[in-house]
């Protein structure tokens, strides 16, 4: 089957030469590449919601295989649609579905259900098609459309996914196909907006349905945004990144009534960042520690380490050291995993129905060096231990709420037990931070 397009000469130009010509004037062909693993496009016409389709595709290493999942604007076809054969045609060529990927993942889903119905009419796969093939002509995909369901239909199907894409061991990347907001007055949708991206730049899909229902946010795709944040977790996902957010009222000028056009990435996580993960769920899970045999050039040093954990954006744990006690960064990370997950005397012990929550990053920590005068101290640079006779206190830098160096040495005191009047020795380091 050939799938002809439905909105062609609607939301981007008919004839190829100019489509191709718009694309171009939308993309960066300088910026860095990097991994990810999800995405967010919206899906409107391209002189709206193309300026942000471009920004991040340009930005994006490119895959075997893009998933694209959408919500039903149609109401045709089944509740939770999939296509697993065929070819879709757009002004640049035929564009194949990855028959193989498909299948695996209809065959694992409970829930997707071979259609095409859902499909023919179906705009939001449509439009991200040609800004694919111009990027890597001869890719192929696998076009989803999901009606609305719930919170426990939404994480299956992206655990599904992401079990199809390792079964198979498919390169992909996963799209979420949604504009933000709509039909409000600029001001509003920002405001609105704001508060379902940062949900999705914690990658807490739950969390993101919470506020759409608490701010009546109006943004038709965010059941695939939680399958995809869902699977992007399941498959090692880091951090994620907005790299360009507008609305319909910056092309047209009017700003009464607006829709809002975010653009994310979901990047994969580091090496660094994936071995304090993989050493927490095993030692939760088993009671054990990995075995690492060999390590990439990040982890051969030897340095002091802080592993931090979080659970839905808030603190779960954090324990380091101040200076090396291991052989290498690779050893570290594995004893300060452990005690951040189960010795941070803040917390209770993380349990096992915990791990699918937790969101990991890892600071490498410079030598420390003793600073003469809190003037060069930067609390946005340089992180900081306060020292008085056998008491230390340490602050890890760029931490949210700390702005000044006044903050930064107060908060070292008060961990280390150093009453105000003390003289204390500063010192100062900087920190790599991996996710």
């Amino acid at each position: 089957m050939i799938r002809e397009p439905v909105v062609t000469g609607q939301f981007y130009p008919a004839a190829p030469g100019q489509l191709i010509q718009m694309i171009r004037g939308m993309v960066d062909e300088k910026v860095v590449k990097s991994e990810v693993i999800g995405l967010v496009l919206p899906h409107a016409g391209y002189i709206y919601s193309g300026p942000v389709v471009g920004a991040v595709l340009s930005r994006v290493k490119f895959k075997d295989t893009f998933i694209i999942i959408c919500p039903n604007h149609t109401g045709r076809g089944k509740l939770f649609s999939i296509m697993t054969s065929g070819k879709w045609r757009t002004p640049l060529g035929e564009i194949e579905i990855d028959a193989e990927l498909a299948k695996q993942i209809l065959k694992d889903s409970r829930y997707l259900e071979e259609d095409t119905a859902a499909h023919l009419y179906e705009h939001a796969v449509e439009v991200q098609l040609p800004f694919l093939q111009y990027f890597q002509p001869g890719i192929k995909f696998v076009p989803i459309v999901m009606a609305q369901g719930n919170s426990v239909t939404y994480k299956e199907i992206g655990r599904q996914l992401a079990q199809a894409v390792t079964s198979v061991k498919r390169e992909t990347v996963i799209v979420a196909s949604s504009d933000m907001n709509h039909y409000e007055n600029q001001d509003v949708v920002k405001d609105k907006d704001n508060q379902a991206v940062e949900a999705m730049l914690n990658l807490d899909g739950d969390e993101l349905l919470r506020r759409v229902e608490r701010f009546d946010i109006s943004m038709c795709g965010y059941g695939p945004a939680v399958s995809m944040l869902t699977a992007a977790r399941e498959l090692g996902a880091g951090r994620a990144e907005l790299v360009r957010y507008r609305t319909s009222g910056d092309e047209t000028g009017d700003y009464s009534s607006v829709v809002g056009y975010a653009g994310i990435m979901v990047l994969a996580m580091s090496p660094v960042a994936r071995l304090a993960r993989e050493t927490v769920e095993l030692y939760v899970r088993e009671g054990k520690l990995p075995k690492v045999e060999s390590v990439g050039p990040e982890m051969q040093e030897r340095a002091g380490v802080f592993v931090s954990i979080h659970k839905h954006g808030e603190l779960r744990g954090c324990i380091g050291t101040f200076e090396p006690i291991t052989e290498n960064i690779a050893q570290e990370i594995i004893a300060n995993a452990v005690s951040s997950a189960i010795r941070d005397p803040r917390f209770t012990p993380i349990t096992r129905n915990e791990l699918a929550d937790l969101d990991y990053s890892v600071d490498v920590l410079t030598q420390p060096v003793p600073v003469a005068d809190k003037s060069k101290l930067d609390p946005k640079k340089y992180g900081v231990i306060v020292e008085s006779g056998w008491k230390k206190g340490l602050l890890l830098p760029d931490l949210e709420g700390v702005n000044s160096v006044e903050q930064q040495i107060d908060i070292c005191r008060q961990k280390a037990g150093i009453y105000p009047g003390e003289k204390v020795k500063l010192y100062c380091f900087e920190v790599k931070r991996y996710r």
